[in-house]
């Protein structure tokens, strides 16, 4: 038997083009058996399936670390500018998985793993998520990691290691119940601990200022960050770029005092205090919340990273100068920062700290250099998102930078007012310090102010930052605003989590897609060739088919195959509008009921997201989903034409699983209020229809591949903020809509909670009388739209032929095609790359890798 075959034409069935070479079988077996033996002291009577997992991983490292070693000489030896893209969350997945498809790995290991009686599937699913992330903005950090590896840019990923990450879902008796996602409890084979770069960061303390007016920091709480670097490798280029995390590590010196008067243990438990601040992820998408820990989480990434960034630029070549004093004029041509949304923002007065505080330069000089080495990307305009940390909290824990900043809004309310004289409400509106009520630090103005470029991450949400957000700043600096559409890498989005789709294109129209996805284009001129169509639609029953065994199996729902699998996977939040799916299905169970004989469109809605642990509402609107599917899944005479099911625990390795097999995406947030969407456009590469407002890049999307093949439905920007100013008043629409009313009566009454019937009293009251979201204003248009759908659905030519057309204008929502723009428009590099020589022989042998390592030791501080 074939096992390539046999496995459902595994992920790496699709034979790599291009890639270094055709992997001997025999020497990963070899390989995968010594480190069972010699890395984990097993054999195979005792190994158990997370053994096994772990040799594999190690085998796979080892083709890793040549290419590792060998960029990062490369880069040295080059000196390229750097990019460093500074996040605090870095939601990765899985590594494994993703490793060997973009070495070329995949098919020699599932052979080897075949002919060791292993099934490489089972080994994947026991490795655990890195779930460093809440939500979209942690996995674009991920994907643009991807492609800039991918395009061959000497870039860096810098963030925390938290020892806990976003959090476990578990559904008990439909209500959201938190656990703790504690990933490294097996140990992490994809990080290389570098305690030989351990840096110290500052807290607490005070401001001295000498005769000459020169600032110093002093009594300080110190405590040291440890580097974890995770090699992240370019899809068949034999680049491996680099992720640093961040650890918390208290001083080793311990409280002699105590330790003398016997309280040694106590002395040791205080160092937990220090290590708190990499421990856990805020687990907060979208909203700000002002603790000091997450302050201090926020300042020990940007103080650590600094540190490294300028140590790196001092042992380069062109750092390492005869010179006594650094020059640091030409730092913005060999670094570029780029701020991941305002959790980072405190770099800038961190830079300008070293600048002038330790390396003596002028106060002009130094913002020269840091506002052209900063970038800012804005990731949301809803004003409880946006962070505004409290002056008292800042003079408290970082004195110094409170200082810087008031020195930065001195001279910008200067400049204002040299553009706009006399214009005091201006420089009220523009001040990064708001007065009204608590004094507090504006820092996404700090972000505009201290950057060369700012941009959103999808066209109508760079214009609304433009109109809104930072109108005043536009008017004043419009050269420095931009867009740069968001993407998802197609290696992970494609290529990996849907090979058999990612099989039926390349049989197609080559394998060229994989890094350059604007060629599937291609399949536009099959849209009437009806035997592709037919293999389109096989492909996605077999997703469907495979997808519905896992939801048997993991949450014991039986769904049908043959109906329409309508998902929308996201955050829940209240501008999402689950709520809105949710009267959609409340509304179709009654059409059933009344109607059991009628021609309803068999339909499998599922919903799935994690709500903040703290957001009551978004909590409630989860136990709602819950209790209306007990009630819509008991129906006998609703039956199989309507099921909903609770995809608990949302992550990347079961997104992995739901978009090849979905059919309908559903992004219905109100419009204006989703930035961008990545999610939308992982459902659109897949094949599945989009129902959506003409918000974030669903605008886009739809230009891509015309109305007619996407579903739109409600207001736009405009029409919903003329509405505000009109006056909404949600409970006009309730009263003039049946089928509404019936909707929002059923939940206000109990008919979904008889245990409790107030219950959903307050998701009643605050859709009738406030609706901030105007899902009752969209409520009827979205109801045409989900008729439109279901025709479209009985209609499988019709639907087949949307599917494709859907699939072949995805090219614009690839991260390469972001990054190649970051690039060339805000970081001013060769959008293209660099490319390490050789690209396609083979790894480098035991012999040469030590060499290699050897010759990296010499150059220690370019690492």
């Amino acid at each position: 038997m074939n096992p390539l075959t046999d496995s459902d034409k595994r992920k790496g069935a699709i034979s790599v083009r291009g890639i270094a070479e055709v992997e001997n079988v025999a020497n990963i077996k070899k390989t995968f058996n010594r480190h069972l033996h010699f890395t984990l002291v097993k054999d195979r009577n005792v190994a158990t399936p997370r053994d096994f997992y772990l040799s594999l991983a190690h085998t796979v490292w080892d083709h890793l670390v040549s290419r590792w070693i060998r960029t990062q000489q490369f880069y040295y030896d080059q000196d390229p500018k750097r990019i460093y893209y500074l996040s605090m969350e870095f939601y990765m997945g899985r590594t494994l998985t993703n490793t060997m498809t973009n070495l070329g790995l995949t098919q020699a290991i599932d052979e080897s793993l075949y002919q060791l009686g292993l099934e490489l599937e089972e080994l994947e699913e026991i490795e655990e998520d890195a779930g460093l992330g809440n939500g979209g903005l942690g996995r674009l950090a991920a994907c643009f990691l991807d492609s800039m590896a991918t395009l061959g840019l000497a870039a860096y990923g810098y963030g925390i290691r938290y020892d806990y990450g976003i959090f476990q879902q578990k559904i008990a008796d439909g209500w959201q119940v938190e656990e703790p996602d504690d990933w490294l409890r097996f140990g992490n084979p994809w990080e290389k601990a570098r305690p030989e770069y351990l840096l110290p960061v500052n807290f607490y303390g005070r401001v001295e200022t000498a005769r000459n007016g020169a600032k110093k920091w002093v009594d300080t709480q110190v405590i040291f960050a440890m580097p974890y670097d995770t090699p992240v490798p370019g899809y068949g280029n034999n680049n491996c770029n680099t992720l640093r995390l961040w650890t918390a590590k208290a001083p080793q010196s311990f409280n002699l005092h105590s330790f003398n008067s016997g309280e040694y243990i106590s002395a040791v438990c205080d160092r937990n205090e220090a290590e708190n601040i990499s421990r856990v992820l805020y687990p907060n998408d979208n909203f700000f919340e002002g603790k000091e820990l997450r302050l201090k989480q926020e300042y020990f990434l940007v103080a650590s990273t600094l540190q490294d960034i300028i140590r790196r630029f001092k042992a380069s070549k062109f750092g390492s100068t005869a010179h006594v004093r650094t020059d640091f004029t030409a730092f913005p041509d060999k670094v570029a920062i780029q701020l991941n949304d305002t959790h980072p923002s405190l770099a800038i007065p961190e830079l300008m700290r070293v600048l002038v505080d330790i390396e003596g330069l002028k106060w002009e000089e130094a913002w020269d250099i840091c506002v052209k080495t900063f970038a800012y990307t804005n990731h949301t305009i809803l004003p409880e998102a946006l962070e505004r940390w409290p002056v008292a909290t800042l003079q408290y824990c970082l004195p110094r930078h409170l200082e810087i900043i008031y020195d930065i809004n001195q001279r910008f309310i200067h400049l204002v007012l040299e553009k706009f004289p006399g214009d005091m409400d201006r420089v009220r509106r523009m001040s990064l310090v708001e007065e009204d009520g608590d004094k507090r630090i504006n820092m996404a103005y700090l972000c505009v102010v201290g950057s060369h470029a700012v941009n959103g991450v999808a066209r109508i949400h760079s214009e609304l930052i433009k109109s809104d957000v930072f109108r005043d700043f536009y008017a004043m600096w419009p050269e420095k605003f931009q867009n740069k559409t968001n993407g998802i890498t197609p290696r992970r989005w494609l290529l990996l989590c849907n090979p058999n789709l990612s099989e039926l294109i390349t049989e197609k129209i080559g394998f060229d897609w994989v890094t350059d996805l604007f060629k599937l284009r291609g399949l536009e001129s099959l849209q009437n060739d009806q035997n592709f169509l037919r293999e389109l639609m096989k492909v996605k029953d077999q997703n469907k088919r495979k997808f519905a065994e896992y939801i048997d199996r993991e949450f014991k729902i039986k769904v049908d195959p043959s109906s329409m699998f309508d998902i929308q996977v996201k955050r829940i939040h209240e501008y999402k509008r689950q709520l809105l799916n949710c009267l959609y299905v409340i509304t179709q169970y009654n059409r059933i009921r009344d109607n059991p004989q009628g021609k309803h469109a068999p339909r499998t809605v599922m919903i799935g997201g994690k709500a903040a642990p703290g957001y009551h509402m978004a909590k409630l609107i989860i136990k709602l989903i819950n209790s209306v599917g007990r009630v819509v899944n008991n129906d006998p005479i609703v039956g199989k034409r309507l099921r909903v099911v609770y995809l608990e625990n949302y992550r990347v390795s079961l997104a992995e699983k739901i978009f090849p097999a979905a059919d309908l995406s559903q992004q219905i947030s109100t419009a204006g209020t989703e930035a961008s969407g990545t999610g939308n456009m992982k459902f659109m590469l897949n094949g599945a229809l989009t129902i959506g407002t003409m918000d974030g890049a669903n605008v886009e999307m739809c230009e891509e591949m015309g109305r007619e093949n996407m579903f739109v439905f409600g207001m736009s920007v405009d029409q919903v903020k003329e509405l505000g100013q009109r006056g909404y008043k949600p409970r006009e629409y309730y009263e003039k809509n049946g089928e509404l009313r019936r909707c929002l009566d059923m939940i206000r009454d109990g008919a979904f909670s008889p245990e409790n019937p107030a219950l959903f009293q307050e998701i009643y009251n605050n859709l009738v009388n406030h609706d901030r979201f105007m899902l009752l204003a969209d409520y009827e248009d979205y109801m045409r739209a989900q008729e439109e759908v279901s025709a479209a659905y009985m209609d499988t030519n019709k639907w087949a032929k949307m599917s494709l057309l859907n699939i072949a204008a995805s090219g614009k929502f690839s991260s390469d095609r972001t990054i190649m723009e970051y690039a060339k428009d805000i970081w001013g590099v060769d959008p293209h790359g660099i490319k390490l020589p050789a690209p396609h022989e083979k790894p480098l042998s035991d012999e040469a890798a030590a060499a290699a390592v050897a010759a990296a030791g010499n150059k220690k501080g370019a690492k």
